[in-house]
């Protein structure tokens, strides 16, 4: 199999090959067909999130897969080979955190993991619903307990913000958006969100039931707290800065609850992928080739990207 390696912090990717995995007892041998790639690779690249990597360099990252089932190990019985499924991960296992990931042509991962990839649904798609899709479902729908008629804010109109401002808009929520890459303004509006702002605090005026911080850059974390309405919700998603100076005073006095977000459950990844099947919900997503993962994450380092790079590997 062929892989690109993180040998450490602030250290080129390298391309290696190496035997194809066998799965063990409980799990799956996947053929990658597509990888999605995402900012918090970025973080662990350039050192920001290496500290928090639960299995230390050198490591495959993607956390993002969409595959067809190669091989199964002892006591699967759910799936077959040739499967189309993608890998959706927990806190508790993450393919590129926990174990190597899907930035090659082949990997392993539990069987409890998966997720059945519908037939309407491309890899492309189905990688990009791994992360952008779950993560934004449980913050927005799990996290933020997002409610019909809510009135909701979304920071950072990245990939994961999109996708998070589409769902929300889906469930029946009027969303505002904050970003100041104006970019992004357009491709927002397509997908539902009422109006679009450059700085977090211009969102005060909307009277926000809740508003999700998919930056996180401290900055935009307090500017939330000071957004929201008095006795509303500020989720907090991204990790642009790991940490965050904020106003307790206005915290307490607001009555604003924080709550942190990370990640999802198969159950999440189940629930976008089920929208996409219907045609509502599309992930903007650019493709590359799998021999361009450095460049695209370079590309993700500089910024300017509106939605999600996604490799797609044969």
């Amino acid at each position: 199999m062929k892989a690109w390696l993180f040998t450490g912090a602030r250290q080129p990717l390298q391309l290696i090959e190496r035997e194809t995995p066998r799965p063990g007892p409980d799990e799956v041998l996947l053929e990658v067909r597509a990888a999605g790639l995402c900012h918090s690779d970025v973080g662990r690249m350039d050192g920001t999130l290496t500290p928090y990597l639960p299995k230390k360099p050198p490591i495959i990252l993607g956390h993002e897969i969409a595959a067809v089932v190669a091989a199964v190990g002892a006591g699967v019985s759910d799936y077959q080979l040739g499967d189309r499924v993608v890998a959706s991960g927990t806190t508790e296992y993450c393919p590129g955190w926990s174990a190597d990931g899907g930035y090659a042509s082949h990997c392993v991962v539990p069987a409890r993991v998966l997720v059945p990839l519908p037939d309407a649904v491309s890899f492309v798609q189905g990688a990009a619903a791994t992360d952008a899709g779950q993560t934004s479902h449980r913050a927005v729908m799990v996290a933020g307990g997002l409610r019909a008629g809510q009135r909701v804010g979304v920071v950072g109109l990245g990939g994961l913000g999109m996708t998070g401002a589409r769902i929300a808009v889906l469930r029946g929520a009027q969303v505002f958006g904050a970003e100041p890459r104006r970019e992004a303004w357009a491709a927002a509006r397509a997908q539902g969100v009422t109006e679009v702002v450059e700085d977090v605090l211009q969102l005060a005026s909307y009277d926000l039931d809740l508003i999700v911080d998919f930056a996180g850059f401290g900055v935009t974390t307090a500017g939330a707290i000071r957004a929201v309405r008095p006795g509303g919700l500020v989720v907090q998603v991204g990790l642009g800065r790991t940490e965050a100076t904020i106003s307790t005073a206005e915290l307490v006095a607001r009555s604003v609850t924080l709550r942190g977000s990370g990640g999802g459950r198969p159950s999440d990844t189940s629930a976008v992928l089920a929208l996409m099947a219907t045609g509502e919900l599309i992930i903007p997503a650019s493709t590359i080739g799998f021999e361009d993962i450095p460049a695209g994450l370079e590309r993700l380092e500089r910024g300017g990207v509106v939605g999600r790079i996604v490799a797609e590997v044969s």
